[in-house]
């Protein structure tokens, strides 16, 4: 059996309103040709964190997982 591995290395820049964003690759992806890159802008203030957590609460597959990790 072959386990695949992935690394995921998850920072927050501040781009101060900038177009344009440089992100040095940490050594473990030195011989990697391709990466994923996802922009998110919705964690920018604690009122949209707060509103996110609200939406949250509703969502089934987030219960779910929620009550599997509690049994």
């Amino acid at each position: 059996m072959r386990i695949c591995k992935r690394l995921i290395v998850k920072y927050v820049y501040n781009t101060d309103n900038k177009k344009q964003l440089l992100i040095d690759l940490p050594d473990s992806f030195r011989n990697k040709r391709r990466v994923l890159v996802v922009l998110d802008d919705s964690v920018d203030t604690r009122a949209d964190k707060l509103e996110l957590m609200k939406c949250a609460k509703n969502d089934l597959l987030l219960q779910a997982d929620i009550e599997e990790i509690s049994n």
